[in-house]
Protein backbone atom coordinates (compact mmCIF):
# COMPACT_ATOMS: atom_id res chain seq x y z
CA UNK A 1 0.00 0.00 0.00
CA UNK A 2 2.85 2.37 0.79
CA UNK A 3 4.10 2.33 -2.79
CA UNK A 4 0.72 3.15 -4.25
CA UNK A 5 0.10 5.89 -1.66
CA UNK A 6 3.47 7.42 -2.56
CA UNK A 7 2.59 7.41 -6.26
CA UNK A 8 -0.79 8.97 -5.48
CA UNK A 9 1.02 11.74 -3.59
CA UNK A 10 3.43 12.26 -6.50
CA UNK A 11 0.58 12.42 -9.00
CA UNK A 12 -1.25 14.93 -6.83
CA UNK A 13 1.79 17.21 -6.52
CA UNK A 14 2.59 16.98 -10.24
CA UNK A 15 -1.00 17.85 -11.13
CA UNK A 16 -0.90 20.91 -8.84
CA UNK A 17 2.33 22.07 -10.48
CA UNK A 18 0.71 21.84 -13.91
CA UNK A 19 -2.40 23.65 -12.64
CA UNK A 20 -0.23 26.55 -11.45
CA UNK A 21 1.75 26.50 -14.71
CA UNK A 22 -1.40 26.83 -16.80
CA UNK A 23 -2.68 29.65 -14.60
CA UNK A 24 0.61 31.46 -15.30
CA UNK A 25 0.09 30.79 -19.02
CA UNK A 26 -3.42 32.24 -18.71
CA UNK A 27 -2.01 35.40 -17.14
CA UNK A 28 0.56 35.81 -19.93
CA UNK A 29 -1.60 34.86 -22.90
CA UNK A 30 -4.14 36.95 -24.79
CA UNK A 31 -6.26 33.81 -25.09
CA UNK A 32 -6.52 32.92 -21.41
CA UNK A 33 -9.74 30.91 -21.33
CA UNK A 34 -8.31 27.60 -22.66
CA UNK A 35 -5.43 27.73 -20.15
CA UNK A 36 -7.82 28.38 -17.26
CA UNK A 37 -9.97 25.39 -18.23
CA UNK A 38 -6.88 23.16 -18.50
CA UNK A 39 -5.61 24.39 -15.12
CA UNK A 40 -9.02 23.45 -13.69
CA UNK A 41 -8.66 20.05 -15.41
CA UNK A 42 -5.45 19.25 -13.53
CA UNK A 43 -6.80 20.52 -10.21
CA UNK A 44 -10.06 18.58 -10.39
CA UNK A 45 -8.39 15.38 -11.65
CA UNK A 46 -5.78 15.58 -8.87
CA UNK A 47 -8.53 15.27 -6.24
CA UNK A 48 -8.86 11.61 -7.21
CA UNK A 49 -5.49 10.96 -5.56
CA UNK A 50 -6.87 12.35 -2.29
CA UNK A 51 -10.07 10.31 -2.52
CA UNK A 52 -8.19 7.09 -3.37
CA UNK A 53 -5.73 7.62 -0.52
CA UNK A 54 -8.53 8.18 2.01
CA UNK A 55 -10.74 5.39 0.65
CA UNK A 56 -9.13 2.38 2.51
CA UNK A 57 -9.54 4.14 5.86
CA UNK A 58 -13.05 5.49 5.35
CA UNK A 59 -16.30 4.15 6.70
CA UNK A 60 -17.92 5.23 3.43
CA UNK A 61 -15.78 3.61 0.71
CA UNK A 62 -18.52 3.84 -1.92
CA UNK A 63 -18.64 7.64 -1.59
CA UNK A 64 -14.87 8.08 -2.02
CA UNK A 65 -14.67 5.51 -4.82
CA UNK A 66 -17.35 7.30 -6.84
CA UNK A 67 -15.74 10.68 -6.03
CA UNK A 68 -12.37 9.43 -7.30
CA UNK A 69 -13.95 8.25 -10.55
CA UNK A 70 -15.93 11.46 -10.99
CA UNK A 71 -12.94 13.73 -10.31
CA UNK A 72 -10.79 12.06 -12.97
CA UNK A 73 -13.59 12.03 -15.51
CA UNK A 74 -14.52 15.61 -14.57
CA UNK A 75 -10.93 16.70 -15.07
CA UNK A 76 -10.80 15.05 -18.50
CA UNK A 77 -14.11 16.71 -19.39
CA UNK A 78 -12.65 20.10 -18.49
CA UNK A 79 -9.66 19.24 -20.67
CA UNK A 80 -12.00 18.65 -23.61
CA UNK A 81 -13.54 22.08 -23.02
CA UNK A 82 -10.12 23.74 -22.85
CA UNK A 83 -8.80 22.02 -25.96
CA UNK A 84 -12.04 22.85 -27.79
CA UNK A 85 -11.56 26.53 -27.01
CA UNK A 86 -7.88 26.47 -27.94
CA UNK A 87 -8.39 24.65 -31.24
CA UNK A 88 -11.67 26.39 -32.04
CA UNK A 89 -13.57 23.08 -31.98
CA UNK A 90 -16.00 23.75 -29.12
CA UNK A 91 -17.90 20.98 -27.40
CA UNK A 92 -21.62 21.13 -26.78
CA UNK A 93 -21.99 21.63 -23.00
CA UNK A 94 -25.24 19.65 -22.81
CA UNK A 95 -23.68 16.66 -24.58
CA UNK A 96 -20.59 16.74 -22.35
CA UNK A 97 -22.70 17.05 -19.20
CA UNK A 98 -24.92 14.15 -20.30
CA UNK A 99 -21.84 12.01 -20.96
CA UNK A 100 -20.40 12.83 -17.54
CA UNK A 101 -23.64 12.15 -15.64
CA UNK A 102 -24.29 8.90 -17.53
CA UNK A 103 -20.77 7.69 -16.83
CA UNK A 104 -21.06 8.39 -13.09
CA UNK A 105 -24.40 6.58 -13.01
CA UNK A 106 -22.82 3.57 -14.73
CA UNK A 107 -20.02 3.61 -12.14
CA UNK A 108 -22.63 3.56 -9.38
CA UNK A 109 -24.40 0.62 -11.03
CA UNK A 110 -21.23 -1.47 -11.40
CA UNK A 111 -19.83 -0.63 -7.98
CA UNK A 112 -20.91 -3.93 -6.44
CA UNK A 113 -19.66 -6.05 -9.34
CA UNK A 114 -16.61 -8.17 -8.46
CA UNK A 115 -13.37 -6.24 -8.97
CA UNK A 116 -10.85 -7.64 -11.38
CA UNK A 117 -13.54 -8.94 -13.74
CA UNK A 118 -13.88 -7.95 -17.37
CA UNK A 119 -17.40 -6.63 -16.86
CA UNK A 120 -16.38 -4.21 -14.12
CA UNK A 121 -13.11 -3.15 -15.78
CA UNK A 122 -14.75 -2.54 -19.15
CA UNK A 123 -17.52 -0.28 -17.90
CA UNK A 124 -15.17 1.50 -15.48
CA UNK A 125 -12.42 2.31 -18.01
CA UNK A 126 -14.51 2.93 -21.12
CA UNK A 127 -15.60 6.50 -20.18
CA UNK A 128 -11.93 7.49 -19.76
CA UNK A 129 -11.09 6.03 -23.15
CA UNK A 130 -13.99 7.86 -24.79
CA UNK A 131 -13.23 11.28 -23.26
CA UNK A 132 -9.54 11.05 -24.19
CA UNK A 133 -10.42 10.04 -27.73
CA UNK A 134 -12.93 12.89 -27.80
CA UNK A 135 -10.19 15.33 -26.78
CA UNK A 136 -7.85 13.96 -29.44
CA UNK A 137 -10.57 14.45 -32.04
CA UNK A 138 -10.57 18.20 -31.33
CA UNK A 139 -6.98 18.43 -32.58
CA UNK A 140 -7.73 16.26 -35.62
CA UNK A 141 -10.76 18.35 -36.54
CA UNK A 142 -8.81 21.59 -36.16
CA UNK A 143 -6.37 20.40 -38.86
CA UNK A 144 -3.49 22.12 -37.15
CA UNK A 145 -0.34 20.31 -38.18
CA UNK A 146 2.66 21.82 -36.38
CA UNK A 147 4.95 19.58 -34.38
CA UNK A 148 3.61 20.67 -30.96
CA UNK A 149 0.04 19.83 -31.94
CA UNK A 150 1.05 16.47 -33.39
CA UNK A 151 2.95 15.62 -30.19
CA UNK A 152 -0.08 16.42 -28.04
CA UNK A 153 -2.32 14.43 -30.38
CA UNK A 154 -0.06 11.40 -30.10
CA UNK A 155 -0.06 11.59 -26.30
CA UNK A 156 -3.84 11.89 -26.13
CA UNK A 157 -4.20 8.89 -28.44
CA UNK A 158 -1.69 7.02 -26.27
CA UNK A 159 -3.72 7.93 -23.17
CA UNK A 160 -6.89 6.62 -24.79
CA UNK A 161 -5.13 3.35 -25.63
CA UNK A 162 -3.78 3.22 -22.07
CA UNK A 163 -7.32 3.16 -20.67
CA UNK A 164 -8.26 0.37 -23.05
CA UNK A 165 -5.20 -1.56 -21.92
CA UNK A 166 -6.20 -1.04 -18.29
CA UNK A 167 -9.25 -3.22 -18.91
CA UNK A 168 -6.97 -6.18 -19.53
CA UNK A 169 -4.47 -5.12 -16.85
CA UNK A 170 -7.17 -4.91 -14.17
CA UNK A 171 -8.12 -8.53 -14.89
CA UNK A 172 -4.59 -9.86 -15.34
CA UNK A 173 -2.89 -8.08 -12.42
CA UNK A 174 -5.85 -7.94 -10.07
CA UNK A 175 -7.40 -4.76 -8.73
CA UNK A 176 -8.60 -6.00 -5.37
CA UNK A 177 -11.86 -7.54 -4.25
CA UNK A 178 -13.43 -4.24 -3.19
CA UNK A 179 -12.81 -0.55 -3.88
CA UNK A 180 -10.95 -0.28 -0.57
CA UNK A 181 -8.55 -3.03 -1.68
CA UNK A 182 -7.50 -1.10 -4.80
CA UNK A 183 -4.66 0.89 -3.18
CA UNK A 184 -2.96 -2.29 -1.96
CA UNK A 185 -3.43 -4.20 -5.23
CA UNK A 186 -0.65 -4.84 -7.78
CA UNK A 187 -2.82 -3.09 -10.35
CA UNK A 188 -2.67 0.16 -8.36
CA UNK A 189 1.12 0.33 -8.64
CA UNK A 190 1.00 -0.27 -12.39
CA UNK A 191 -1.86 2.15 -12.92
CA UNK A 192 -0.41 5.00 -10.86
CA UNK A 193 3.11 4.65 -12.30
CA UNK A 194 1.94 4.69 -15.91
CA UNK A 195 -0.62 7.37 -15.09
CA UNK A 196 2.12 9.61 -13.67
CA UNK A 197 4.14 9.24 -16.87
CA UNK A 198 1.16 10.15 -19.03
CA UNK A 199 0.22 13.09 -16.80
CA UNK A 200 3.72 14.52 -17.12
CA UNK A 201 3.95 13.83 -20.85
CA UNK A 202 0.52 15.21 -21.72
CA UNK A 203 0.94 18.20 -19.42
CA UNK A 204 4.30 19.10 -20.95
CA UNK A 205 2.85 18.68 -24.46
CA UNK A 206 -0.05 21.02 -23.67
CA UNK A 207 2.34 23.53 -22.14
CA UNK A 208 4.45 23.27 -25.27
CA UNK A 209 1.44 23.97 -27.50
CA UNK A 210 0.42 27.04 -25.53
CA UNK A 211 3.92 28.43 -25.06
CA UNK A 212 4.53 28.04 -28.78
CA UNK A 213 1.33 29.94 -29.51
CA UNK A 214 2.39 32.73 -27.14
CA UNK A 215 5.77 32.96 -28.87
CA UNK A 216 4.14 32.90 -32.31
CA UNK A 217 1.71 35.65 -31.26
CA UNK A 218 4.56 37.78 -29.89
CA UNK A 219 6.58 37.26 -33.05
CA UNK A 220 3.61 38.06 -35.26
CA UNK A 221 2.94 41.22 -33.26
CA UNK A 222 6.55 42.32 -33.76
CA UNK A 223 6.25 41.71 -37.52
CA UNK A 224 2.86 43.34 -38.14
CA UNK A 225 2.41 47.04 -38.74
CA UNK A 226 -0.37 48.16 -36.40
CA UNK A 227 -1.84 50.82 -38.69
CA UNK A 228 -1.97 48.88 -41.96
CA UNK A 229 -2.24 45.35 -40.51
CA UNK A 230 0.33 44.32 -43.13
CA UNK A 231 3.83 43.00 -42.44
CA UNK A 232 6.32 45.62 -41.39
CA UNK A 233 9.75 45.75 -43.05
CA UNK A 234 11.16 42.98 -40.86
CA UNK A 235 8.14 40.72 -41.30
CA UNK A 236 8.08 41.26 -45.06
CA UNK A 237 11.74 40.28 -45.46
CA UNK A 238 11.43 37.23 -43.20
CA UNK A 239 8.37 35.96 -45.08
CA UNK A 240 10.16 36.36 -48.41
CA UNK A 241 13.32 34.51 -47.38
CA UNK A 242 11.87 30.96 -47.38
CA UNK A 243 9.82 31.70 -50.52
CA UNK A 244 12.95 32.73 -52.40
CA UNK A 245 14.86 29.71 -51.12
CA UNK A 246 12.19 27.36 -52.47
CA UNK A 247 11.83 29.05 -55.83
CA UNK A 248 12.51 27.04 -58.97
CA UNK A 249 14.96 27.70 -61.76
CA UNK A 250 12.37 29.53 -63.88
CA UNK A 251 10.24 32.60 -63.05
CA UNK A 252 10.96 33.13 -59.33
CA UNK A 253 8.42 35.94 -59.09
CA UNK A 254 7.91 39.69 -59.29
CA UNK A 255 8.24 42.55 -56.84
CA UNK A 256 6.05 45.65 -56.69
CA UNK A 257 7.10 48.79 -54.81
CA UNK A 258 4.53 51.55 -54.42
CA UNK A 259 4.39 55.01 -52.86
CA UNK A 260 1.29 57.08 -52.14
CA UNK A 261 1.66 60.31 -54.10
CA UNK A 262 1.92 63.62 -52.20
CA UNK A 263 1.08 61.87 -48.94
CA UNK A 264 2.63 64.64 -46.85
CA UNK A 265 0.15 67.07 -48.35
CA UNK A 266 -2.72 64.84 -47.20
CA UNK A 267 -1.45 65.00 -43.62
CA UNK A 268 -0.79 68.73 -43.79
CA UNK A 269 -4.13 69.59 -45.43
CA UNK A 270 -6.55 67.20 -43.75
CA UNK A 271 -4.75 66.03 -40.62
CA UNK A 272 -3.03 62.85 -39.54
CA UNK A 273 -6.34 61.11 -38.85
CA UNK A 274 -7.20 61.41 -42.54
CA UNK A 275 -3.67 60.28 -43.43
CA UNK A 276 -4.05 57.20 -41.24
CA UNK A 277 -7.34 56.40 -42.96
CA UNK A 278 -5.60 56.61 -46.35
CA UNK A 279 -2.98 54.09 -45.15
CA UNK A 280 -5.69 51.74 -43.87
CA UNK A 281 -7.77 51.92 -47.04
CA UNK A 282 -4.78 51.41 -49.33
CA UNK A 283 -3.62 48.44 -47.23
CA UNK A 284 -7.08 46.91 -47.44
CA UNK A 285 -7.03 47.42 -51.20
CA UNK A 286 -3.73 45.55 -51.45
CA UNK A 287 -5.11 42.62 -49.44
CA UNK A 288 -8.29 42.50 -51.52
CA UNK A 289 -6.64 42.59 -54.95
CA UNK A 290 -3.40 40.63 -54.54
CA UNK A 291 -3.37 36.81 -54.95
CA UNK A 292 -3.62 34.70 -51.81
CA UNK A 293 -0.04 33.46 -52.20
CA UNK A 294 1.38 37.01 -52.37
CA UNK A 295 3.10 38.78 -49.47
CA UNK A 296 2.48 42.48 -48.77
CA UNK A 297 4.19 44.82 -46.35
CA UNK A 298 4.34 48.44 -45.30
CA UNK A 299 8.03 49.28 -45.42
CA UNK A 300 7.63 52.65 -43.74
CA UNK A 301 5.61 55.84 -44.05
CA UNK A 302 3.71 55.72 -47.34
CA UNK A 303 5.90 53.04 -48.99
CA UNK A 304 4.54 49.52 -49.56
CA UNK A 305 5.82 46.35 -51.20
CA UNK A 306 4.16 43.27 -52.68
CA UNK A 307 5.97 40.08 -53.68
CA UNK A 308 4.22 37.79 -56.17
CA UNK A 309 5.82 34.33 -56.26
CA UNK A 310 5.93 32.46 -59.58
CA UNK A 311 4.55 35.52 -61.39
CA UNK A 312 6.03 37.09 -64.51
CA UNK A 313 6.49 40.79 -65.18
CA UNK A 314 3.41 41.17 -67.40
CA UNK A 315 1.09 39.68 -64.77
CA UNK A 316 2.60 41.86 -62.06
CA UNK A 317 2.17 44.94 -64.28
CA UNK A 318 -1.53 44.15 -64.76
CA UNK A 319 -2.01 43.81 -60.99
CA UNK A 320 -0.16 47.08 -60.34
CA UNK A 321 -2.36 48.92 -62.89
CA UNK A 322 -5.47 47.45 -61.25
CA UNK A 323 -4.39 48.65 -57.79
CA UNK A 324 -3.45 52.07 -59.22
CA UNK A 325 -6.83 52.53 -60.90
CA UNK A 326 -8.78 51.35 -57.86
CA UNK A 327 -6.90 53.73 -55.59
CA UNK A 328 -7.38 56.71 -57.90
CA UNK A 329 -11.15 56.17 -57.90
CA UNK A 330 -11.52 55.54 -54.16
CA UNK A 331 -13.45 57.88 -51.89
CA UNK A 332 -11.79 58.07 -48.48
CA UNK A 333 -13.42 59.16 -45.22
CA UNK A 334 -11.97 62.39 -43.90
CA UNK A 335 -11.14 63.77 -47.35
CA UNK A 336 -13.35 66.08 -49.42
CA UNK A 337 -15.64 64.27 -51.84
CA UNK A 338 -13.67 65.35 -54.92
CA UNK A 339 -10.26 64.72 -53.35
CA UNK A 340 -8.32 61.74 -54.68
CA UNK A 341 -5.17 60.00 -53.57
CA UNK A 342 -3.04 58.28 -56.18
CA UNK A 343 -0.07 55.92 -56.01
CA UNK A 344 3.00 55.28 -58.15
CA UNK A 345 4.38 51.82 -58.81
CA UNK A 346 7.72 50.27 -59.67
CA UNK A 347 7.58 46.63 -60.81
CA UNK A 348 10.60 44.36 -61.18
CA UNK A 349 10.85 40.76 -62.29
CA UNK A 350 13.09 38.79 -59.96
CA UNK A 351 15.88 36.95 -61.76
CA UNK A 352 16.91 33.38 -61.02
CA UNK A 353 19.16 33.34 -57.94
CA UNK A 354 18.94 37.13 -57.64
CA UNK A 355 19.32 38.42 -54.06
CA UNK A 356 16.33 40.31 -52.75
CA UNK A 357 18.26 43.54 -52.27
CA UNK A 358 19.15 43.70 -55.98
CA UNK A 359 15.54 43.16 -57.02
CA UNK A 360 14.56 45.89 -54.55
CA UNK A 361 17.05 48.28 -56.12
CA UNK A 362 15.61 47.74 -59.60
CA UNK A 363 12.01 48.08 -58.40
CA UNK A 364 13.02 51.21 -56.51
CA UNK A 365 14.52 52.76 -59.66
CA UNK A 366 11.34 51.94 -61.57
CA UNK A 367 9.29 53.59 -58.83
CA UNK A 368 11.41 56.74 -59.05
CA UNK A 369 10.90 56.72 -62.82
CA UNK A 370 7.12 56.57 -62.31
CA UNK A 371 7.26 59.55 -59.96
CA UNK A 372 9.55 61.51 -62.31
CA UNK A 373 7.12 60.88 -65.18
CA UNK A 374 4.25 62.54 -63.35
CA UNK A 375 3.12 60.01 -60.69
CA UNK A 376 -0.02 57.81 -60.74
CA UNK A 377 1.90 55.54 -63.10
CA UNK A 378 3.40 52.05 -63.33
CA UNK A 379 6.97 51.59 -64.52
CA UNK A 380 8.67 48.23 -64.94
CA UNK A 381 12.17 46.79 -64.81
CA UNK A 382 13.08 43.58 -66.61
CA UNK A 383 15.12 40.92 -64.86
CA UNK A 384 18.85 41.21 -65.61
CA UNK A 385 20.44 38.63 -67.88
CA UNK A 386 23.37 38.17 -65.49
CA UNK A 387 23.14 38.46 -61.71
CA UNK A 388 26.15 39.87 -59.87
CA UNK A 389 25.71 39.33 -56.16
CA UNK A 390 26.88 42.09 -53.79
CA UNK A 391 29.85 41.31 -51.57
CA UNK A 392 27.92 42.26 -48.43
CA UNK A 393 24.15 41.60 -48.58
CA UNK A 394 22.03 44.42 -47.20
CA UNK A 395 18.43 45.54 -47.21
CA UNK A 396 17.62 48.21 -49.76
CA UNK A 397 14.60 50.48 -49.59
CA UNK A 398 13.69 53.98 -48.55
CA UNK A 399 12.61 54.52 -44.99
Amino acid sequence: MGGAISLLAVNFIVAQIFAVAFLIIAAKSRSSRPAIWIAACFFVASLSAVFEAVLPFSAFPRLFAIAAFASVLGGFSLLRVGLGLHYDVPVRPALLAAFFIASVIVDLVIYDLPRGTFQHAFFYQMPFFLIQAWSASAIVRSRRQNYADRTLLCLLVLSAIYYLAKIYAAVAAGSGTTAADYVSSPFALISQALGAMLIVGTGLAMLGVMVKDIIDDARASSEIDALSDLYNRRGFVERLAPMLERRGTVNPGALILTDLDHFKQVNDSYGHHAGDEVIRRFSRLLRDLMPSRAVAGRLGGEEFAVFLPLTDLSEARVLAHGIRAAMASMQIDGLPERATVTASFGVAAVAVNEPLELAMQRADKALYAAKAAGRNRVECAEAPADVVKPAVPHWVGRS
